[in-house]
């Protein structure tokens, strides 16, 4: 059932009266790119901005003090969650855009209060630190911040407009190897190099690729490897990701990494101390919500696709939040196509651009519309939820 022209109109209003407010927010996080949990000054921003509109704030959530939440609307009625990421990358700041995804959900939020009453629904903007590995969502989801919440929705920036992506399930495995240090010249057949076997350990993960599922990645660095050049290496450490499409292949790679780590160690008699700990779950998209998602955002002058299978995935954690409660994460392009993708100094560049500003305004004009209409048309939840409960 599509939602009232005059329902549009205000949505589309609202966002467009904020986007001075919604860019400046945007500016200032990139300006002061903040690591995972410690994104104080992005949280209270973003409080700052959606107090002076009126709402009530509640922070510190799931005892993650720069987690947030606000709400709008009917008490009782079909809450929609709209997830704002503001957390950095070392080294190179917001090169995945979350001030883009901080501001658009923000913008979104706005709209949907002026009419969520009237709809009958509840709106919900929740601030979901610690995204780029410290789950913020998880920790989220523990402490029941998503129960009885009917759909969750936030958007990505990318090179390219996508209804739906897959996001890889992970997990984290950390290697510490410790052997017998000796002097390298003198009397290196005394030693035991931990060095040695972690390089190894490397080794043996790179044969075992060609035993891996398609949509596997396992990437790792050396996090300790000796201080001084004519010790042989007493003790080293390295930290692996391993990813893929579902759970149970994860678990099977995950256990080929750690066999791979014992081997190395026996072979340059070391110990090693394998600890594995849990990542993110993989993206279950819904499809229902994506579509109407798509629908708005065509109107709004773009032209999403429902997936693109030439192009790479990573992890989030909204990959656990699909797992609890129907929601979607689609992707829109701040770049041409084929240009700087994620995780690059150029991409961050391109999340202050005039560019990555109005995309972020009229994702957020798209999610408002989609949230509506969740709430105005019970059919619509109905395909929503048995598609996320066959999934």
């Amino acid at each position: 059932m599509p939602i009232e022209n005059e329902i549009v109109r205000v949505l589309d209003a609202t966002v467009d009266a904020e986007a001075a407010s919604l860019e400046d927010l945007a500016l200032k996080i990139h300006a002061s790119p903040e690591l995972r949990f410690e994104e104080h000054k992005a949280a209270a921003w973003i409080g700052e901005l959606v107090e002076n509109r009126g709402f009530k704030v509640e922070r510190g959530l799931a005892g993650m003090p720069t987690s947030f939440r606000a709400r709008a609307g009917k008490s009782g009625g079909p809450k929609i969650a709209i997830l704002a990421e503001y957390d950095a990358l070392p080294d190179i700041g917001h090169a995945c855009g979350h001030n883009l995804i901080a501001a658009s959900a923000v913008g979104a939020f706005f709209a949907i209060a002026r009419v969520a009453e009237k709809l009958g629904g509840e709106a919900i903007l929740l601030g979901t630190p610690a995204e780029e590995g410290g789950g913020g969502k998880i920790k989220l989801i523990d402490a029941g911040a998503f129960e009885d919440v009917a759909a969750a929705m936030m958007f990505h920036p990318f090179d390219r407009d996508l209804l739906a992506h897959p996001a890889l399930a992970n997990s984290y495995v950390r290697l510490d190897f410790h052997g017998r240090p000796s002097h390298a010249a003198a009397a290196p057949h005394e030693g035991k190099s931990a060095l040695t076997a972690c390089m190894d350990a490397f080794r043996l993960i790179d044969g075992q690729r060609v035993h891996f599922k398609d949509g596997v990645r396992v990437h790792g660095y050396i996090t300790r490897g000796g201080k001084a050049v004519n010790i042989i290496v007493e003790d080293a450490s390295a930290e692996f990701s391993v990813r893929a499409r579902d759970a149970a292949e994860l678990e099977r790679v995950t256990k080929i990494v750690e066999r791979c780590a014992r081997g190395a160690a026996l072979a340059s008699d070391v110990s090693v101390n394998v600890q594995a700990r849990a990542g993110y779950r993989d993206m279950k998209n819904n499809m229902a919500i994506a579509k109407k998602f798509g629908e708005h955002f065509a109107a709004l002058g773009r032209k999403p696709r429902d997936g693109d299978p030439r192009v790479g995935a990573g992890s989030t954690d909204m990959g656990d939040v699909s797992h609890v409660v129907p929601s979607i994460h689609p992707y829109a392009a701040v770049v041409d196509e084929g240009g700087p993708l994620i995780h690059t100094r150029e991409f961050a560049e391109a999340t202050k651009s005039a560019r990555g500003i109005e995309t972020a305004l009229v994702v957020s004009k798209a999610m408002a519309r989609t949230a509506a209409e969740i709430m105005s048309d019970p059919k619509l939840r109905e395909q929503m939820n048995d598609e996320w409960r066959s999934a």
